[in-house]
């Protein structure tokens, strides 16, 4: 007898989800278990994320570290709360500051904003978590002390990584003590990341803002050229804010934070679509070819438009306005490509993980470094590598995310939830840049419009947009749809299945009966776990 359709796995992984009652889903299976020991230990799924994202900072450095921002969505007795982790820009950062630059800097102290993660952790645990704080650092602590064997992806990111980072203040110390980067296999210890996560643990996160911590920060910063002070990290703060949300197909609406996170690219691309009709499997164009354009015409009105909300106004309405992105799906062409232009609305290394318990609380939660290790900048002997977020500024005069004292600046990460008729349905995220957005799209049409189980819809090929006309594809895309792609005038780029340009996605789907299914991505070491 064959399978019923929804659990028929047609992809290359040939992986198969995690079923259960409690589940964690991750980019690396030693973070994965750590947040499962949380769930055993009597915690509930927010615990279980905030030990999976700690650990992740030790046994997945290529791609996050304890010098990041963070966001979240939680779903929790019925309401969706959403958690701004990003920090901003020191006082220091006035335009005048990058006088003669055209653009942001890509590495180092002119890209370093104040790290928001902690303070996130810190707030996610005393509004939801069950256990102590001190609990959830303990498996991190234990695998930066001890030590841990570094997988072949990671290596391969390490060293890649390493040949652009080597000359950034600290960098070199950290994380090339043996002048190399680990290999595969290799057993990788950092006792002075223990004692910096120790430090976190037993204070709850004071020392990183206004002790021992940020003082090594703010004196590292004044020795080695940045402007990052003490005054700067103990003004910090998270906000809680209001979701923004778009309907899909009548039933299901897809949540996203608010700006200054390009979550708002992915509900426009969305509302787009919603005025087509659903994509058909065997019919490539429109499943390829119609978010593709969407997101083109997305994008565009991201970068002209999105910033810190702070000046953004009622330009998020506006720009999720239903009439507004009518007229943008008007635009798109079912059949070719186009070339996009933003348009005027109204009249003015990244990991993610996902968790869930059987108490039905379930959390979509990104955290990140921005480009891998990040700026490059590591404080020494802490373990404390320093993201690059303010490069994700524009130097642009007037421009809505123009770097300013204590702004913050546009943000590519983003976790996703899913309800369905008001009740929770899909935790969700997919990572890498600006594949982010575009990851959302598709990973509603294949779950929503094809009906696919998590595991299905996380193989399946994607496409990547990039600025221009290239549009990237996986090289396990049928050859039928790369071909109606290129008749239809689109620049088309073929990547190796093994290549990290395509993000990796994260997923869990919520039940009828309140259990949940769990995938994780082959693109990385992803393990999805529960009982």
């Amino acid at each position: 007898m064959s399978a019923h359709p929804y659990w028929q796995f047609p992809h290359m992984s040939r992986r198969t989800p995690v079923l259960a009652a409690n589940v964690v889903s991750t980019t690396q299976p030693l973070a994965a278990q750590a947040g499962l020991r949380m769930l055993l230990a009597g915690g509930n799924a927010v615990d279980a994320a905030l030990a999976t994202a700690i650990t992740l900072t030790v046994v997945e450095p290529v791609m996050n570290g304890i010098g990041g921002d963070a966001f979240a969505l939680i779903w929790n007795k019925g309401t969706l709360h959403a958690l701004n982790a990003s920090g901003r820009a020191p006082q220091a950062w006035t335009p005048d500051y990058f006088h003669g630059k055209s653009a942001m800097p890509e590495l180092g102290w002119g890209t370093v904003t104040v790290p928001g993660q902690v303070a996130g952790w810190v707030e996610l645990s005393r509004r939801f978590g069950k256990l102590p704080f001190r609990d959830l650092f303990e498996p991190a602590i234990a695998y930066a002390e001890n030590g841990f064997a570094v997988s072949p992806t990671i290596a391969r990111q390490w060293a890649a990584q390493a040949l652009l980072l080597k000359d950034q203040p600290g960098y070199a110390q950290a994380f090339l003590p043996t002048g190399a980067a680990p290999q595969a296999g290799d057993i990788w210890r950092f006792p002075e990341q223990a004692r910096t996560l120790e430090l976190i643990a037993t204070t709850g996160g004071k020392a990183f803002y206004e002790g021992e911590l940020a003082e090594r920060m703010a004196d590292f910063s004044a020795e080695t050229g940045g402007a990052l002070t003490r005054a700067d990290l103990a003004a910090n703060r998270c906000d809680w804010v209001d979701p923004l949300s778009m309907s899909y197909r009548g039933d299901y609406m897809l949540h996203e934070l608010p700006p200054n996170g390009q979550g708002i690219a992915a509900l426009m691309a969305l509302g787009m679509l919603d005025t087509f009709d659903p994509p058909r499997a065997n019919a490539p164009l429109s499943l390829f070819n119609l978010p593709i354009e969407a997101m083109k015409l997305a994008f565009s009105d991201l970068h002209e438009h999105v910033g810190d909300p702070i000046g953004m106004g009622e330009l998020a309405a506006q720009l999720l306005d239903k009439d507004y992105l009518r007229r943008r799906a008007a635009l798109i062409d079912p059949r070719k490509a186009s070339v996009p232009t933003a348009g005027l609305p109204g009249h003015g290394g990244t990991v993610y993980l996902t968790a869930a318990d059987a108490d039905g609380m379930m959390i979509s939660y990104i955290q990140s470094n921005y480009h891998g290790f990040g700026s490059g900048v590591v404080v020494p002997d802490t373990g404390i590598a320093l993201h690059n977020r303010g490069r994700g500024f524009s130097l642009v005069p007037g421009h809505r995310n123009q770097v300013a004292p204590g702004k913050r600046p546009m943000h590519t990460i983003i976790p996703a939830f899913v309800t369905r008729k008001g009740d929770p349905y899909a935790s969700f995220g997919v990572m890498g840049g600006n594949m982010q957005a575009q990851g959302h799209v598709q990973m509603m049409q294949q779950l929503v419009d094809l009906g696919h189980n998590p595991q299905t819809a996380v193989d399946a090929p994607r496409f990547r947009v990039e600025s221009g006309p290239k549009v990237m594809l996986e090289d396990h895309t049928p050859a039928v749809v790369v071909e109606a792609l290129r008749a239809a005038g689109h620049n088309i780029a073929m990547q190796p299945g093994d290549s990290l340009d395509f993000g990796a996605a994260q997923v869990i789907v919520r039940q009828p009966h309140g259990g949940y299914i769990a995938a994780s991505d082959p693109r990385r070491d992803g393990q999805a776990v529960g009982y």
